[in-house]
């Protein structure tokens, strides 16, 4: 009987810390990244998340292309691919005063018989539990931007379990295990040392330069 696991993202208690943010390297060929929402999330939103992501994952050499799981037609063809499901609502309406000391894990990665598959979730509903009350001092026309930015955060967090094909965590950085709000809402978190590195030395990487090198017929 196969054993199906969860690498699970949760939170902390410890304050955040500075990040320095590091040069981009050449495009190269995109992983396909396919996604499912249980409710539409708003534009500002989705192009947070977006661009928060490619900020994070650049430095190392991974580009994405963001797909809808449910236009898929089966004659897709990537170098690479992931499947993230992002469940609840994805929006900042009716943030209350009030932090969630505990709402559970905010996204994990599927593992199948000690191999990590290529399926993540997201749950909206507990990030916004988490950091409704540092959103609410949050300038209205701002409060997207910085929700997206922490789906983000947790989605490339779920990404490198899955193309760093680990289970392990780091100690600080987007590869921890636990975030802080800060971490989450603020400007700056990218990954570090031997996540960075184990990152750029995948198979999704050498994948991804292959494909680029190698000329269409």
């Amino acid at each position: 009987m196969k054993q199906l696991f969860v690498l699970c993202l949760t939170l902390g208690a410890l304050p955040g810390f500075g990040e320095t943010r590091q040069t981009p390297v050449a495009p190269i060929a995109p992983i396909a990244l396919y996604t499912h929402f249980d409710q539409e999330p708003p534009d500002g939103v989705l192009e947070a998340l977006h661009d928060e992501l490619e900020s994070i994952m650049a430095p190392m050499g991974l580009a994405f292309e963001w797909r809808s799981l449910d236009g898929v037609r089966g004659n897709e063809i990537s170098v690479e691919l992931a499947v993230l499901t992002f469940k609840g609502r994805c929006d900042t309406a009716g943030l209350s005063a009030h932090n969630a000391a505990n709402p559970g894990a905010l996204g994990w990665t599927h593992v199948s018989d000690g191999a990590i598959l290529p399926f993540s979730d997201v749950d909206c509903d507990r990030i916004r539990t988490f950091v409704q009350k540092d959103l609410l001092f949050v300038r209205p026309p701002d409060r997207e931007e910085s929700f997206g930015r922490a789906l983000a955060r947790v989605v490339a967090h779920e990404l490198y379990h899955i193309f760093a094909n680990t289970s392990q965590h780091g100690s600080c950085g987007v590869g921890k295990a636990a975030y802080t709000v800060q971490e989450l809402l603020g400007d700056d978190f990218q990954f570090e040392g031997r996540e960075s590195q184990a990152l750029r030395t995948s198979k999704a990487h050498g994948v991804q330069e292959n494909a680029t090198r190698t000329p269409t017929p």
